[in-house]
């Protein structure tokens, strides 16, 4: 493990999230490998199908802070706190919406180029909040039924409801059974084995 593989690995995780904002489609590709896979809340699948997706989707931010790397040989994990900001109409309120989250990846080096394998994102907690506050917004607020949806992740769940877009169950969430398999699994594979 060098002070250089780790850096490598956070660069391509923090490429990612300024090529997928841009909408530079190439360059977001080249951070995955082809076999890539990645599950957030609204999709799961192959990295290259979920690029297609976005290039028909609206515009979003991503504040991705400095990841924190192992490695092992060949092999890394890193986990990244993240942010994310989007702003859409529901119900003809304009709102942006902001979730706090983590990005847990595995990252194979492969012809000496480190490229994510595996992400999966792991929500914390998240908002909505009107871009100009009415009486019209507190009425849909009081209105929705949020409830339905864990606590980590309820107003990005209304939010895609809103759209028309399913949720891509499981969506990881700390203390979610599914969540802790995950992060079980990506240890094993870091350790080897």
């Amino acid at each position: 493990m060098t002070a250089e593989d780790k850096l490598a690995c956070a660069d391509v995780i923090v490429s990612w999230g300024l090529c997928r904002d841009q909408r530079r489609w190439p360059e977001l590709l080249s951070t995955f490998h082809p076999d890539g896979e990645i599950a957030v809340s609204w999709f799961r699948g192959p990295f290259a199908e979920f690029v297609e997706h976005c290039k028909r989707g609206g515009p979003s931010k991503h504040l991705i802070m400095a990841p924190l790397v192992r490695v092992n040989g060949e092999r890394a994990t890193a986990e990244t706190t993240i942010v994310i900001l989007v702003r859409q109409a529901i119900e003809g309120q304009s709102v942006d919406m902001t979730s706090r989250a983590r990005f847990l990846d595995r990252l194979e080096r492969r012809g000496g180029e480190w490229k994510i394998l595996e992400r999966a994102a792991v929500y914390e907690q998240d908002r909505l909040d009107p871009v100009v506050p009415t009486e019209a917004f507190a009425r849909m607020m009081h209105d929705v039924q949020v409830a339905q949806y864990p606590e980590p992740y309820r107003y990005m769940a209304l939010r895609l409801a809103s759209a028309g877009r399913p949720l891509a169950e499981p969506v990881h969430y700390d203390g979610a059974p599914h969540t802790g398999a995950l992060i079980a699994r990506y240890a094993i594979w870091l350790a080897g084995k």
